[in-house]
């Protein structure tokens, strides 16, 4: 035969007989030496000798199988080896030495070929009937062939393990450190060897491909003819080794998973790994129960996208697109076996399902795939068990890490796209409730929002939003029924028992708007309103991303109709365009820009926009102003086509058109930061001939007052314009009666900036048109000061003293105008009586700002007739040599009969009039400042501190003198002036016209406890955002003073010195108990933006000039004095005392994993804060420990009650060194003892609180169902309801009888979990594996079992991570089932459990 020339290749008869009992003898753990001679012939041996070898056993294989005599078949092969002299042992052993040689990582391309062919062939022969009984069976010889393809591939072998190798060397830690800094040339030639190994031909990848083909093929013969019934490990290894070479290649065509296949039929290596798997899991290789979840355990990490080892946590794939495509087939596959296997593969579903929920990463790209293909395994789930797993989902979404509650909201978000499954296809009546796309989002999606994590919060409202958006009718209802209006209560499944209200009763706190959630501590129904309310204290929520979410959430609520359009709605979107935030702005225009999108009819939501977008253009990002200026040019520019009366708008033409009329309108005031859009536009020549054209075609329309708007704007910057047209709409105004205000502002602006552009004549005709129209006087303030503003463009010219001839010629003939009608009332004895008041003001106005352009014919006579606005001395008039006295304020002047208005405007006109003559300043400014001292009318002192500030920046040094007065408004009765006082000093800070010298400091603070909450909160964005920035010590340098001058103490020699009248002094006291809490809400403002530094430093500073000062009895201890030191104490025991870096958390939160590049930052935090707690403490025992005992020396001696204070202070501060009494206070011992005393006694007290907590909330927790929640849970509470007792309490018990009745508790609780345990937990036994045990665990479930999952270790026990090597014992876990869940029904877990265990058992009975 054939057979017997095709083994001469492999010289059987020349290799010595020691070398094959020795190779036999080491278990082919490594290659014995061969004679030199015999192993040249050998490794020059050719692919085709092995392939002809191969062919030739393949050959009496299928003739085997094929052949009826099977045992004669059988003989006939094995007989034929021996009949040839060839022995078996001899056969295996060279083989093996082709194997050994090929795995090695410095073979080159023939060896591993060879290596590969070899491992076929012994696979092969393996496969023949009688390889058993011949002895051709070696565990360790077949693992090494089934594993080849990982050795010999050069991608493997090479590249990816030698990252791998550096990961496990980072892993160990130091230990591997040295070693590589003894033996960096060692290194250096391993690193060029295996760079050399990866350098391998096109060509030669195909020779070892074709060598790796021929392997698998011959691993699938194998398992379709030798049962893996007995060696379990093998078939464990078969199922790595399969899952590894999913990855191998692309799969080529769409996979089948057919029963049966022809193995010629298999193009490519994955879909070769697919059939192996089917195999695996047949009949054939054991009980089903036990091969499909270590299929199962393989497909688990090529869904998850993982790399898992035989030991380690597993390592993340980059998700390419070969790794999803391998990730999609491995679905379909486990989608095939649950078709296939139907009721038998259906519990493994559920525990695969588990444990991709439980072992998914916290990133983005992962979590979401990963939430897809527990949609797609789902969707193979009938209704029932489809519930179980929803049940489980629910539990879940409790877990204490944070990233399985954040995959809980991702798988949510894919189950609510799959089609609602009807509560009667579900046979369990319990878990029919769990079906409903409305349980999915009431109790798992929307329970998030509370959660303790900002990122779950946040990734919770995004989705929220995305309910909306969904096709189901179910789930975008029930979104509507947690916000609807009808406040009714939604419960599902049934009415609340009776248990479940007594529960309630046991409640220490309630959360509020519950909707499915009905538990013992939460019984309280959906309310809308309030669920509303959270929604909208999230947007301002301090973390970033939950802002940015609950952005999002309350977009998709308003733009679904969900909620109210209402300006309240609307306006906290608008606002968050100005968050601090960078990423929040950017979210708060986008999502304002999608509500306009989807209702641009609604002029509610236009006007949001406008108010988010347009102040955009101002921001100090680069990004966030580039997004608003593309909104607006995207929304307002670009949409300017031209105009025909017989054309329709279309609808975003339309919008464009209702924007430019809202501006023209109601959002008026944001014309300044409109202009500035127009400003940078110009820089980029965005205004083309065009636009120009197609703009000035609306100026006829009905929407003519937006198209001058925009005229307005362009026309500085244009190259040509229409000057016919604008001046035909000029006569056409000037003719008009009825204009509107704003259009005829714009058309003067463009009247002005193209004044250059216009000939002479024509500029005089419409200086002559502006004079006579301005002496009608009929005009509006606003058009008056337009228009005076065009004069002036009109007649300036390159010569100075040119241009100021024409304004004194026509600005001076206004001011005669305006004089003149001035002393016709005013000198009149029956003129005040005859006032027409709207004439009155338009005059004074007129005069005012023509004035500024002609301050020459500005005389003393026009002065003092607009002082006799203010007054009735007109007897002055007539002699004007005489002056009015300046000490006496506009109020106490003999009082005229004008009407406040034109008062308030006389007021405006004299400070125009002062702006251009300095002595005028100086004579007005003491009646000004009186004025604000006793005046009663409110526009006229508010006017007065718009004139003085405006005076500041011109005569800064005149009017310095007078800040304090100014700054005394601060404390006005009205709350406008105060806000306007705020804001002009903040300008003039800003500026630095005003330094912060005297008091100014102290009544800005005053201003941030204003009874007002808007003036407060603008007080505090001044400071902070406007102020600190120029000088970051600011709050710092006048801490101390702030102590003294709120409690009106003047006593120290430093503090509290500067000037003060008694009126300002009662104005800006803070002192006594009355007042205690703005005071202390003032220094915790200042403190919490203090630095460690700054606190550090403050702290000695006060124990310099406060409490020496006491110590040293430099400062009397009378009342005052023990105020001020109770007060010291009660500052030095705040909380924002404390020095961040000591007293911030190191890490993440306690329901968050810190990730790898936290915990370096969480290692520099501990070093840092063990560094700045032993500086505090060398500084506190230096400075401040001599000083207390001085001080309660001291105060013991007076009887002060500030001795209480002084101890609290100590207390609060040795918390953090409550070991170290003795040492810190070693001079003084009896104090020791009292601290230690105190610090015991509280935290006893505190214990006892506890202990009366734990008390009252007491109780068995039932595990979570459809109706209930886990007390436990990760849901943080909301102060929103003030903590108290539910249950009635005894008056006053004795501490015994509250010892027994906690412990009676106690044990009550400590038995019913006992019960609980023994119904449905796990047992856990260990198990010791002797030599050749498994490596790694199969996964199983006790036969004929179901077990009820609770959530105490997160899901159902897979296997250890620590794999087991030969030799060696080690601890399997193995789920067992007591008897009492004989009946229990629910999931089924991963039983953990020894292959060997039942073959040991059988040996030791």
């Amino acid at each position: 035969m054939a057979l017997i020339p095709a083994l001469q290749f492999l010289k059987l008869n020349e290799i010595p007989e020691a070398w094959v009992e020795a190779m036999w003898d080491v278990e082919f753990t490594e290659s014995k030496p061969l004679d030199d001679s015999i192993k040249e012939e050998l490794t020059a041996t050719g692919d085709k000798a092995f392939r002809n070898l191969y062919q030739c056993l393949l050959a009496h294989a299928d003739d085997q199988q094929q052949s009826p005599g099977r045992d004669q078949a059988s003989q006939s092969i094995w007989a034929l080896l021996v009949e040839n002299g060839v022995s078996v042992k001899s056969l295996v052993a060279t083989l093996s030495f082709f194997v050994l040689v090929g795995k090695a990582k410095v073979a080159n391309v023939q060896q591993r070929v060879d290596g590969l062919h070899a491992a076929s062939l012994y696979l092969l022969l393996l496969g023949i009937p009688g390889s058993i009984a011949n002895k051709v069976l070696h565990e360790v010889l077949l693992d090494t062939c089934l594993d080849m393809t990982s050795h010999c591939w050069p991608q493997d072998s090479g590249k990816k393990r030698k990252k791998d190798n550096l990961k496990s060397s980072q892993a160990e830690g130091k230990r591997s450190r040295p070693h590589r800094k003894d033996n960096p040339e060692m290194e250096v030639d391993e690193e060029e060897e295996e760079e050399e190994e990866l350098h391998f031909s096109g060509q030669d990848l195909m020779k070892i491909r074709d060598a790796v083909v021929l392997l698998v093929q011959s691993i699938l013969r194998l398992l379709q003819t030798f049962p893996l019934k007995k060696t379990p490990q093998i078939a464990s290894n078969c199922n790595q080794i399969f899952s590894k070479l999913l990855y191998f290649e692309p799969a080529i065509g769409e996979l089948t998973f057919a029963a049966g296949q022809d193995l010629n039929t298999l193009r490519s290596v994955p879909e070769m790994a697919f059939y192996g798997l089917q195999l695996l899991y047949s009949p054939k290789h054991g009980d089903q129960r036990e091969s499909l979840p270590r299929v199962f355990h393989q497909l688990l990490y090529v869904i998850l996208m993982m790399n898992k080892g035989k030991r380690g946590k597993p390592t993340l794939f980059v998700p390419n697109q070969a790794i999803l495509t391998t990730r999609n087939q491995a679905i379909q596959f486990v989608c095939h076996i649950v078709d296939e296997l139907k009721e038998l593969a259906l519990p493994f579903l559920q525990i695969l399902l588990q444990h991709i929920c439980f072992q998914m990463v916290e990133k983005s790209e992962f979590r979401t795939h990963g939430a897809q293909a527990v949609g797609m395994l789902t969707c193979q789930m009938a209704s029932t068990d489809y519930a179980c797993f929803v049940k489980w989902l629910f539990n879940f979404s409790r877990h204490s890490k944070m990233v399985c509650r954040l995959f809980s909201v991702d798988v949510v978000m894919v189950l609510l796209e799959q089609p609602e499954r009807r509560m009667e296809d579900c046979e369990d009546p319990e878990l029919a409730c769990f079906l409903p796309h409305k349980f999915l989002i009431q109790s798992l999606l929307f329970a998030r929002r509370m959660d303790h994590s900002p990122t779950v919060q946040g990734h919770a409202f995004s989705c929220l939003a995305q309910c909306l958006e969904l096709s189901s009718f179910n789930a975008t209802q029930a979104v509507h029924n947690l916000f609807s209006t009808t406040g009714t209560v939604t419960m599902l499944g049934g009415e609340t028992t009776e248990e479940s209200s007594q529960q309630t009763q046991k409640t220490y706190r309630t959360l509020p708007f519950r909707t499915v959630e009905i538990s013992s501590t939460d019984s309280s129904g959906c309310d809308a309103k309030e669920n509303l309310a959270l929604l909208l204290r999230r947007v301002q929520d301090s973390k970033t991303n939950v802002r940015k979410a609950s952005l999002q959430a309350l977009k998709g609520l308003l733009k679904h109709d969900v909620i109210p359009i209402s300006w309240e709605n609307l306006a906290v979107l608008s606002e968050r365009c100005r968050d601090p935030a960078v990423s929040v702005k950017k979210k708060a225009l986008q999502c304002v820009g999608e509500l306009l999108a989807a209702k641009p009819e609604c002029s509610v939501i236009q006007k949001a926009w406008l108010q988010g977008v347009v102040p955009a253009v101002v921001d100090s990002e680069n990004s966030v102003q580039e997004k608003a200026l593309e909104a607006l040019d995207q929304i307002l520019l670009s949409q300017v086509k031209l105009y025909s009366a017989s054309r329709h708008l279309d609808a975003s033409q339309r919008l464009t058109w209702d924007l430019l009329g809202l501006l023209c309108n109601e959002c008026q005031s944001l014309s300044r930061y409109f202009s500035r859009a127009f400003t940078i536009w110009s820089k980029q020549n965005k205004f083309t001939q065009a636009f120009i054209t197609n703009l000035i075609s609306h100026t006829d329309a009905d929407h003519a007052a937006g198209a001058w708007l925009l005229l307005s704007k362009v026309v500085a910057s244009s190259p040509r314009l229409p000057y016919s047209k604008i001046l035909d709409a000029w006569d056409n105004m000037v003719s008009s009666k009825d204009v509107n205000v704003l259009t005829c502002c714009h058309i003067l602006c463009v009247m002005g900036d193209i004044a250059a552009h216009l000939n002479e004549d024509t500029k005089n005709r419409i200086v002559n048109d502006l004079t006579s129209w301005l002496k009608t006087f009929t005009l509006s303030l606003e058009v008056i000061s337009a228009a005076v503003q065009t004069l002036y463009q009109l007649g300036s010219s390159e010569d100075i003293k040119e241009t100021q001839a024409f304004l004194n010629q026509h600005c001076g003939e206004l001011v005669s105008v305006c004089e003149a009608y001035l002393a016709s009332i005013m000198l009149s004895e029956n003129g005040a009586q005859n006032l027409n008041e709207e004439l009155m003001v338009k005059h004074l106005h007129t005069l005012g700002v023509a004035s500024l352009h002609c301050p020459a014919r500005v005389g003393k006579r026009t002065v003092l007739l607009v002082e006799s606005v203010l007054t009735t001395h007109s007897d002055k008039l007539t002699d004007c040599q005489q002056e009015l006295p300046a000490s006496l304020p506009l109020s106490q002047f003999k009082a005229n009969s004008l009407p406040t208005r034109v008062r308030a405007h006389g007021v405006i006109t004299l400070g125009k009039l002062c702006l251009q003559h300095q002595e005028l300043v100086q004579k007005y400014l003491p009646v000004f400042a009186r004025e604000l001292e006793v005046g009663t009318e409110v526009t006229v002192r508010n006017n007065v501190v718009v004139i003085m500030c405006d005076l500041c920046v011109r005569y800064t040094s005149t009017v310095d003198h007078y800040i304090p007065n100014i700054s005394a408004c601060l404390s006005d009765t009205e709350g406008t002036i105060r806000e306007q006082t705020l804001i002009m000093l903040t300008n003039l800070l800003q500026e630095e016209f005003v330094k912060w010298k005297g008091s100014l400091f102290f009544r800005f603070m005053l201003a941030l406890v204003d009874p007002v909450p808007a003036i407060a909160s603008l007080c505090e964005y001044c400071l902070l955002h406007l102020l600190l920035k120029k000088n970051p010590e600011m709050l710092y340098q006048h801490f101390i003073e702030c102590i003294f001058h709120f409690n009106s103490y003047s006593k120290h020699k430093s503090y509290n010195k500067f000037p003060q009248s008694e009126r300002e002094k009662v104005l800006f006291s803070l002192k006594g108990a009355q007042h205690r809490e703005k005071r202390f809400r003032i220094y915790r403002f200042l403190l919490e933006h203090f630095t460690d530094a700054q606190r550090f430093n403050i702290t000695i500073k006060i124990n310099q000039t406060v409490l020496a000062c006491f110590a040293d009895e430099d400062l009397p201890l009378d009342a005052d004095g023990a105020e001020i030191l109770s007060e010291t104490f009660n500052i030095l025991s705040l909380k924002e005392m404390k020095l961040q870096a000591i007293s911030a958390p190191a890490g993440g939160t306690s329901s968050e994993e810190p990730e790898e590049e936290n915990m370096a930052r969480a290692v520099l935090q501990a070093a840092q804060k063990k560094v700045v707690s032993q500086v505090q403490k060398k500084a506190f025992i230096e400075n401040t420990v001599p000083l207390i005992i001085s001080l309660k020396s001291l105060l013991e001696q007076k009887h002060s009650p500030v001795l209480r204070d002084l101890m609290a202070y100590l207390q609060v501060t040795m918390e953090d060194y409550r070991n170290e009494v003795k040492e810190f206070f070693s001079g003084d011992e009896q104090l020791a003892a009292e601290l230690e005393f105190a610090l015991k006694t509280a935290e006893k007290d505190r214990d006892l609180e506890e202990q009366m907590d734990n008390f009252s909330l007491a109780g068995d927790a039932k595990t979570p169902t459809a109706q209930g929640s886990v007390l436990g849970s990760p849901v943080r509470s909301r102060p929103l309801v003030p903590f108290s007792f539910a249950t009635p309490q005894p008056l006053r018990p004795t501490p015994l009888s509250a010892r027994l009745a906690h412990t009676e508790k106690r044990v009550h609780v400590r038995s019913t979990q006992e019960k609980h345990i023994k119904s449905k937990s796990i047992a856990l036994e260990r198990t010791v594996m002797p030599k050749g045990a498994v490596k790694d665990r199969a996964i199983s479930t006790p036969k004929g079992v179901t077990v009820n999952l609770t959530f105490d270790e997160g899901v159902s026990a897979i296997f250890s991570d620590q794999g087991t090597s030969l030799g060696r014992e080690t601890s399997v876990l193995h789920v067992k089932s007591p008897e009492q869940q004989q009946q229990a029904t629910g999931l089924r877990q991963w039983n953990v459990q020894s292959p060997l265990r039942q073959k040991k058992k059988s040996t030791k009975v």
